[in-house]
C-alpha cells in the first residue's frame, strides 16, 4: 500500500516551510509521524511531492530513516509536468494545486493509495481505518474519505479553509470548500459565505483513500483548467474539485471512513507550540518512541 504526502505548498500564513519544521521532541517533522504511523499500519511505499529544490534534501533526509523493505519516491511538482499538449503562457511561480501534486505521482503509483497533507497530524487510527478500507475494497472502484468533525479541527488563531461534507449514510454526497471559517460570536462561520455551522459537520481534511483511475480524472480537470487563462496566473486544482466531479458524474462513490483519531496542523506560526506539546506528550506516554526512527538498521 502506498501512501503519498503532498509537501509542496509554500507556507504562506505560516512564513516559512512548516514541513520541514522539527516539532517532535527529537525535532522531527510532522511527517515523519504520519509516515511512521502508516508503516505500522502496513503501508510499504511512501511518495512524497514537493519542491523541486527540495528533492534531494527530503531523499537523503528520509532515505536512512525508513526500514530497507520500504520503497520511497520523492518526485518534484512541477510547472511544466502538463497533459500532452497542453501548456501555458504567462508568469506563473505557485504549483497547480493538490490535484496536481497527486498528478505528479502517476508514473510511480499503480495500486491504491491514501493522500495526506505533510503539514497535518492525523493520528494512528485514521492510517489503520484506511488500510482497512484499502485491504477490503481498494479495487478500482474503491474511493474514500477518512473525515473529521469541523470543531475538532480548528485554529485559536485564524480562519480555516475546510471541505465541508454531506453524506447519505457512509456514502459522500458532495464536499464544499468554505475558505474561512472561524469562531464569530461564539459560534463558527464561513465568512466568506456567511454560512454557519454548529461544529459537528465532518470535514475533509484531504486525507483520501484513490485508486490510480484518479489519475485519469485529473488530467482531464487539468486540460480543461488551461484551456482557461484566467486561471493561468493563480487558479488552482484541487483534489476535492476533481472528488466532486467524480460524484456529480456518478463516475465513483466515495465511503466515509471515521477517523477515530485526534487531528492537529500548523496553519499558523502560533499552532506550533501546540503542536510540539501534543507530540511530546504523545512520545512521553509511548505512542512513539524516541529517538522516532532506529538510530541503525
Amino acid at each position: 500500500m502506498t501512501l503519498l504526502l503532498m509537501a509542496a505548498g509554500r507556507g504562506s500564513r505560516y512564513g516559512k516551510l512548516k514541513q520541514f519544521d522539527g516539532l517532535g521532541p527529537k525535532e522531527e517533522f510532522l511527517m515523519e509521524f504520519s509516515i511512521y504511523d502508516a508503516l505500522e499500519n502496513g503501508f510499504n511505499h511512501i511518495v512524497v511531492i514537493t519542491q523541486k529544490d527540495n528533492v534531494d534534501f527530503l531523499k537523503n533526509y528520509l532515505s536512512p530513516k525508513l526500514p530497507k523493505d520500504i520503497k520511497l519516491d520523492v518526485l518534484s511538482q512541477e510547472l511544466t509536468d502538463l497533459p500532452e499538449g497542453t501548456g501555458f503562457k504567462g508568469d506563473r511561480n505557485k504549483p497547480w494545486g493538490t490535484a496536481h501534486a497527486v498528478w505528479t505521482a502517476r508514473k510511480v503509483i499503480k495500486t491504491p493509495f491514501a493522500i495526506i497533507n505533510a503539514d497535518d497530524y492525523y493520528g494512528k487510527g485514521a492510517y489503520r481505518n484506511a488500510s482497512n478500507f484499502i485491504k477490503t475494497r481498494g479495487n478500482q472502484d474503491g474511493y474514500a474519505l477518512v473525515a473529521y468533525t469541523l470543531q475538532d479541527t480548528l485554529s485559536e488563531y485564524g480562519s480555516v479553509s475546510r471541505g465541508v461534507c454531506k453524506r447519505d449514510g457512509n456514502k459522500l454526497l458532495s464536499v464544499v470548500e468554505r475558505t474561512k471559517i472561524e469562531r464569530v460570536n461564539g459560534g463558527l462561520t464561513d465568512t466568506d459565505s456567511g454560512l454557519q455551522f454548529n461544529g459537528d459537520e465532518l470535514v475533509s481534511m484531504n486525507f483520501w483513500v484513490c485508486n490510480p483511475s484518479v489519475f485519469d480524472h485529473i488530467e482531464n480537470d487539468l486540460r480543461i483548467f488551461l484551456e482557461n487563462e484566467e486561471n493561468i496566473a493563480s487558479g488552482e486544482v484541487y483534489i476535492p474539485f476533481v472528488i466532486q466531479k467524480m460524484l456529480e458524474q456518478n463516475e465513483a462513490a466515495v465511503d466515509v471512513i471515521p477517523s477515530d483519531s485526534k487531528w492537529f496542523g500548523i496553519t499558523y506560526a502560533d499552532d506550533k507550540e501546540k503542536a510540539m506539546q501534543e507530540l511530546k506528550e504523545m512520545t512521553d506516554s509511548g505512542e512513539y518512541t524516541t529517538p522516532l526512527w532506529p538510530i541503525s538498521k
